[in-house]
Formats: C-alpha cells, sequence, structure tokens
C-alpha cells in the first residue's frame, strides 16, 4: 500500500548549534505534521532543552527504536539516548557532539534502506565536529554516499525561489579547481543536476552554465576551459537531449537565472554560486545531497554557535527544507 505521506527523519543536527531550537519551533507550529509523517532522531533530553530554549511546549510519541517511532502515527521522536543535554556546552565544536550527529545520520540512513523511511531533512550539523567525531569525510555528502555504497554520480546542489545550483567542484582549494574541471567532470554535473531537477518535479529542466574565466575567458585571453572544456561538455549534453546554455559570466549569470530564465545553474566552483545564493535568499537557502537512493535535504546555513541558546534562531530555511524532502519523497512513492 503506498503512503499518502512521506515518513521523514528529523535528526537534530549538532546538538550545540541551533538545531534542536529550530525542530522544536516547527514540531511546536505543526509544519513537521503537514507535510509528511515526522520522526525526530536524537536523545529527548536535547530535545526538550530545544524547546526550552525556544520556548515551544508540544506533544510527542517517544520510541525506544526506529522501527517503533516509524510505524505509529503523529509526532514520534527516536529517543537515542545518544548525549546527556546536562554535558552540552553550546556554541562549541566537540567530538563527542560529532560523534552523536553523525551515528544518528548513519542510523538513518540505514532506516532508508531497510524501508523504514522514505527520506531525511536534518537539521544544521557541523563538519568539523563530524570529523573529530571519526567521520573523516570532505562533507557528509560524501559520507551519505559511502552508507550507500555509492562511488559516483553524487554531490550538493543549493535551492532558493525555485532556482538549483550544481556545482563541477565542491571542497577542495581554489588552487586545484581548474585542473578537476574536464570534459567529463563537467558533463557527469550536468548529468546529476538535471536529473534531480527532474526527480524534483521539473519535467524540461533549463540549465545554463557559468564559465570559470572572467568574462567567460575572453576568446581565449583570460583562459582556455571555456573553448576546450566547457563548449565540449554543453555539446555533448545536448547530444544526449539535456538542454544547457552558455558557458556565461557568472558576474551576471544569475541576474538572468533569478528572473525565471533558467531552473537550474552549473558552477565551476564552491563560491561561485553560493555568494549568489546565499546573497539573495540566506534565509530560504536549501543544501540537497543529490544522486542518492532517497532525498536527504538540510538547510544551506550552519550551526550558528553565536546564537546557540538565545531562542532567536529563524526556521525559514529548514521549513524549505523539509517540504523540499518530502515532495522528492514522495515523487519517488508515487512513482513505486
Amino acid at each position: 500500500m503506498k503512503r499518502k505521506k512521506p515518513v521523514l527523519a528529523v535528526p537534530l543536527g549538532d546538538a550545540a548549534g541551533i538545531g534542536p531550537e529550530i525542530v522544536a519551533k516547527t514540531a511546536a507550529a505543526g509544519f513537521l505534521e503537514k507535510h509528511a509523517r515526522p520522526v525526530i532522531v536524537g536523545d529527548e533530553r536535547v530535545l526538550r532543552l530545544g524547546m526550552t530554549i525556544a520556548g515551544k511546549i508540544f506533544p510527542f510519541r517517544s520510541a525506544d527504536s526506529l522501527e517503533e517511532a516509524a510505524a505509529g502515527e503523529g509526532l514520534a521522536l527516536w529517543n537515542t539516548g545518544s548525549l546527556d543535554a546536562a554535558t552540552l556546552e553550546l556554541g562549541t565544536v566537540s567530538p563527542v557532539n560529532g560523534k552523536e550527529e553523525g551515528d544518528n545520520l548513519a542510523a538513518c540512513i540505514d532506516g532508508c534502506r531497510r524501508g523504514l523511511l522514505d527520506g531525511i531533512s536534518f537539521a544544521p550539523l557541523n563538519k568539523a565536529a563530524l570529523k573529530l567525531g571519526g567521520y573523516g569525510f570532505p562533507s557528509e555528502h560524501e559520507m551519505f554516499a559511502h552508507l550507500y555504497g555509492i562511488t559516483e554520480g553524487f554531490g550538493e546542489m543549493n535551492v532558493l525561489e525555485g532556482l538549483w545550483n550544481i556545482r563541477v567542484t565542491s571542497h577542495i582549494p581554489l588552487k586545484d579547481v581548474a585542473r578537476n574541471i574536464t570534459v567529463e567532470s563537467v558533463l557527469d554535473t550536468v548529468r546529476l543536476g538535471y536529473k534531480t531537477l527532474r526527480r524534483a518535479g521539473c519535467e524540461a529542466p533549463r540549465m545554463a552554465m557559468a564559465a570559470l574565466n572572467p568574462h567567460g575567458g575572453e576568446s581565449g585571453t583570460c583562459g582556455r576551459e571555456e573553448i576546450d572544456v566547457l563548449l565540449p561538455a554543453i555539446g555533448a549534453a545536448e547530444k544526449e537531449g539535456i538542454s544547457v546554455e552558455g558557458p556565461f559570466p557568472s558576474d551576471t549569470l544569475f541576474i538572468r537565472a533569478f528572473e525565471g530564465k533558467y531552473d537550474g545553474v552549473v558552477t565551476m566552483y564552491h563560491d561561485q554560486g553560493q555568494i549568489a545564493i546565499k546573497l539573495r535568499g540566506f534565509h530560504h537557502c536549501v543544501t540537497v545531497s543529490a544522486g542518492l537512493p532517497h532525498p536527504i535535504t538540510t538547510p544551506a546555513h550552519g550551526t550558528a554557535y553565536d546564537i546557540a541558546g538565545k531562542g532567536i534562531c529563524t526556521t525559514s530555511a529548514f521549513e524549505d527544507a523539509y517540504a523540499l524532502a518530502a515532495r522528492m519523497a514522495l515523487g519517488d512513492i508515487t512513482e513505486r
């Protein structure tokens, strides 16, 4: 029997950050249950601390296992018993917290693989804490792919106001970017972006590609990557039926993109797209782990250690992330 609503895991993220507060606020507002059947994942003591900080009280069903939490109705918490809130030092990077958030995410992916969950929308994590906690990956996206046994065809995408951004290189030094821009890597990125847009409900994605060099290379005088790499990659993509325009100078591309001319933008390195998107709408930007069997989303902002415990965090980016995960998961369920 097909589910009317997807079952989404909601890990509390880094307990020293604003994650527990965000989850408490959205749960108390009824937002989580509106879009899916939520299973909050984390220690009950941490959730209750988040409720206290946020000044929000709401009923939930506590369960000792993911199976029990996912099987019932209403707002559920899988009480992992994994972290004593009394020992927390808010606003600090901690290997204990990093291991706890990593363990919880790994358990949620296992739950997805076993059919208990349809997707994950997690509160902000801290990459440094995650690494200190024993999860030595460049980012959570490589961690997720590893847990799924996936070695290629995955990556990070960011979404704002219906515009998706995917990048060819991500968490590497800027000095290494150019040598990692190849026809194959660009084409693989285009394919992943196109596939993810289709999965999110965009039937015929319109994509644009940013140039690597200033002024689009200026006919080779500012660099030849546009001529030798990007144009051949675009040609190959178009032969596969993928609509890609460009390469366009990145200092003007996002002006057209935010006017609605494109559904997705392919950028060459991390900040090339991130700066444009976060300037446009930091409090609504969503990060998607693309190319995985199940939708996994999170707010694009971080753990905000500087305001953790003050109860002033906003929830808009998490709400957008959660609603997107629910929409993608529902689409997956419908297609089964």
